[in-house]
């Protein structure tokens, strides 16, 4: 059963959009209706954001690949004209210490030089077997508790939450503060003081673990960063953010993805038996990246402003205004990827841009897929029956936060 083959693609763009946009009924892994119009028509246009701002909105694959990496194109949050998420962005903007997610070179290119070595593919492969114990564990959980159970809760959470509390050298006992406090930062309905209360309880928490780790570092990241803070390479307050973006960064995409890309393999029996019957970690690797590209949770879009004025086709975008990259538009793009709407774990898909493009492309991405390949490779081979135990259309959708989402999945062996 294909989720996308009886979805629209089409919707109506005048007046202006507004964003993020509404998905179509009865189509929750498709994207919407309007960013497929828009790439299909008019795919560098003006949309509406919640302070009333008209940034740009790119929804092609070629124009996203042109912009991202353009020098000229700034992810740096207090220019004029930085297209906020939300107003609860907006107002710690100001306030908020330098990282790599708010930061254009030279600047970014020495935060991420600090923080991009736990990362790499080769340590990060290295943590296969250890993130293969904690799945094959949890899934022995799954087969001794109740069934039916929530997928979400008994699986998709506690795999990214062990593993990136593994790797930051977090207390995992903590984890159901860090996964609420987390949801609250990331939902744009959350009202801003929640919002900003969240924060400020995990700037304070990842605040007192580094100053820990200054005092007993162990092997882990954050005892990595206490130490550069320590050679005077970042500050106290950079490494204090930075391990925030990571802890919520680290669990809450993945969790979703584990959810998520459950959901769409179940919509699609004939690829789910694909990935069921082999153990080629090739083939395992190559479903995830289309898995990432079908799904491409990312529902805000990227964020960045123009520094100077940019011609592009026949647009003109002007120094100061704002850029919005649907990612799932561009990874619908008939043009890279024909039949994008079916879901084929066979397609040659590593070009997606799930995870972004450019300097700015996702620290996390190796874990991320790491994790994702011992999941897709182990789930469903260990509970060949594992079935939805609901019908998708009484499934309670995420459309709230920055990562689009499932609060909870019902399945059943």
């Amino acid at each position: 059963m294909s989720d996308a083959l009886s979805c629209p693609v089409t919707g109506a763009t005048e007046p202006l959009p507004e964003y993020p946009l509404p998905r179509a009924a009865g189509c929750p892994l498709a994207p919407a209706p309007t960013a497929q119009a828009l790439r299909a028509g008019k795919p560098i246009t003006k949309v509406k954001i919640w302070n009333g701002s008209t940034p740009w909105l790119i929804t092609r694959h070629a124009d996203q690949r042109a912009l991202l990496p353009d020098s000229r194109v700034s992810d740096d949050d207090l220019n004029p004209g930085f297209p906020y998420v939300n107003a609860h962005r907006a107002e710690i903007a100001p306030v908020t210490p330098r990282l790599i997610t708010n930061t254009d070179a030279p600047e970014h290119t020495r935060l991420r030089r600090t923080v991009n070595g736990p990362f790499v593919v080769k340590r990060i492969e290295k943590m296969r077997a250890p993130i293969q114990k904690i799945v094959d564990d949890l899934i022995d959980e799954m087969l001794a508790g109740p069934n039916p159970t929530d997928l979400l809760k008994a699986f998709a959470l506690p795999v990214p939450s062990l593993v990136i509390a593994e790797l930051l050298g977090v207390p995992y006992d903590d984890h159901d503060f860090f996964q609420r406090s987390s949801s609250l930062v990331l939902d744009g309905s959350a009202a801003p003081e929640d919002a900003r209360r969240a924060s400020g309880e995990l700037v304070a928490y990842l605040d007192n673990l580094i100053r820990q780790k200054t005092a007993t570092p162990g092997k882990d990241v954050l005892s990595e960063m206490a130490g550069r803070v320590q050679a005077g390479e970042m500050t106290h307050a950079e490494a204090v953010s930075m391990g925030v973006a990571m802890l919520i960064a680290g669990h809450e995409t993945t969790a979703t993805m584990i959810s998520l890309g459950t959901l769409a393999l179940l919509q699609h029996p004939d690829q789910l038996a694909l990935l069921r019957e082999t153990d080629d970690p090739k083939v395992i690797a190559n479903a995830v990246d289309e898995v990432l590209r079908y799904l491409t949770i990312v529902q805000t879009g990227v964020r960045r402003v123009a520094k100077d004025d940019i011609e592009i086709g026949d647009v003109v975008i002007r120094k100061g205004d704002g850029m919005i990259f649907d990612l799932h538009a561009a990874n619908w793009d008939p043009e890279v990827f024909p039949e994008a709407e079916r879901l084929d774990l066979t397609r040659p898909a590593r070009i997606h841009q799930a995870f972004g493009y450019g300097p700015h492309q996702c620290l996390g991405q190796n874990l991320a897929r790491l994790e994702l390949q011992v999941v897709y490779g182990t789930l469903y081979r260990r509970i060949p029956t594992l079935r939805l135990d609901a019908a998708i259309e009484d499934l309670e959708f995420d459309h709230t936060g920055t990562t689009y989402g499932v609060h909870g999945m019902p399945v059943a062996w």
